[in-house]
């Protein structure tokens, strides 16, 4: 893709796949056959029409690859179809809510079979903390597959479709600081785990445990709309830069949140970042690194 440094490989280190299940599991909520109208969405027909369907997307917009976020707990056939169809453009992480019977053992068979290649947690959606024996059980599971990634959402949380759709959305912010990682991710050096959104609000503790813990990376993906709640009047570049004292270049891996057609890839997030950048003078090396180098040397096997 074209940018300020040139030529540059764009790989999207956060793309929600928004797959038949997670349409069904909606509609059963909801209580309606017709979840897709009243969203506005596209519901797609299968899991590899939906990966047809982001490969043009992605070629559409110059990226190379894109990380895919199954975003229904379990739902690992779906981004396992998508890996599956198109080996070359995809990776994958499922939700996962340590919380549900035999979590570990389903993240086990997703990593053996080539499924996913890491896991999502949501701390604060599923209400746990990442000191519960669960979340060592799944940690451990995952540290066995040399080259995982475990995504750990902090910060804000609002779920845009339950919003739209009037469902609860019944979260608890406890379980949603960064600092709960420290020991955690300390206790599985082996394992990447990646922050998404800066912290989602949390851009300190987030800033203080990554210093910390060289295991743990952000990324820069979504609006990050959580800077209007900081009394420090933090910009996007403003962000960046003070990420960039702290974890320097080779920790930040850019993502958008995409997530649903017919909006598809958002290509305005790609466009801030770009601009915040180049406007705080970051060189054309590191911007490479950011925009793509990262998230694929991160998923390269050890």
């Amino acid at each position: 893709m074209t940018t300020p440094w040139g030529e540059v490989e764009v790989s999207d280190a956060h793309v929600h796949f928004f797959s038949p299940p997670f349409f069904n599991s909606l509609a059963e909520q909801k209580k309606t056959k017709d979840v897709g109208a009243l969203l506005g969405f596209d519901v797609p027909a299968s899991s590899e029409d939906l990966a047809d369907r982001w490969v043009i997307e992605l070629n559409h917009n110059n990226v190379q690859s894109a990380m895919l976020i199954a975003s229904v707990p379990g739902d690992v056939e779906s981004v396992g179809a998508a890996l599956d169809r198109h080996p070359a453009r995809f990776r994958a992480v499922a939700m996962m809510n340590p919380l549900m019977p035999s979590a570990d053992i389903r993240c086990v068979n997703a990593l053996r079979d080539g499924q996913i290649n890491g896991i999502f947690l949501f701390p604060a959606m599923h209400r746990y903390s990442m000191h519960d024996t669960h979340v060592n059980s799944l940690l451990a599971a995952v540290s066995g597959f040399p080259g995982a990634v475990v995504y750990v959402h902090c910060g804000m949380l609002s779920v845009g479709v339950r919003r739209k759709l009037g469902l609860p959305s019944n979260f608890d912010m406890r379980y949603s600081n960064p600092v709960d990682l420290h020991a955690v991710a300390h206790g599985y050096p082996s394992v990447r785990f990646v922050i998404p959104h800066f912290g989602a609000g949390y851009l300190r503790e987030a800033l203080m445990v990554a210093d910390l813990c060289p295991n743990i990376y952000f990324d820069t993906s979504s609006s990050n709309r959580w800077m209007h709640t900081d009394p420090s009047g933090i910009d996007l570049p403003g962000v960046f830069r003070r990420a960039l004292d702290v974890v320097g270049p080779g920790r930040l891996l850019f993502g958008t949140d995409s997530s649903f057609f017919p909006r598809g890839w958002v290509r305005s997030v790609f466009d801030a970042q770009v601009e915040a950048l180049s406007a705080i003078g970051v060189d054309g090396a590191a911007a490479r690194s950011i925009l793509g180098g990262n998230l694929r040397a991160l998923l390269r096997k050890p």
